[in-house]
């Protein structure tokens, strides 16, 4: 299981906010978590997803769309993954690592 680290920038929007974007591809992965596909969790500078690599690939590229299908023209994403092979770590696991040890 791997661990995604996204932010997709939309490029060119009317307005400095874009809360509505975000909402919106909120939804998607909301959609995919419905499935069993996926899990994920919002902060307030981006998102984080887990589930099988082939998936998150998939997955990064229906939010990355997303905004494509508001109106945009341009739209920027950032990936960060960390796919650890030796054991099976999920989100929580790794905070609860190091909150063991505060």
């Amino acid at each position: 299981m791997a661990i995604v680290d996204v932010t997709v920038i939309p490029i060119g929007t009317e307005t400095p906010s874009v809360s509505d974007y975000v909402a919106n591809i909120q939804g998607i992965l909301a959609g995919y978590k419905e499935e069993g596909k996926i899990n994920y969790k919002l902060t307030p500078m981006n998102t984080i997803i887990e589930g099988e690599l082939s998936t998150l690939f998939e997955v990064i590229q229906a939010i990355h769309e997303a905004p494509f299908s508001q109106g945009i023209q341009r739209v920027a994403t950032n990936i960060r993954i960390d796919d650890r092979r030796d054991k099976k770590v999920k989100m929580d696991d790794k905070l609860a690592s190091v909150e063991a040890k505060l």
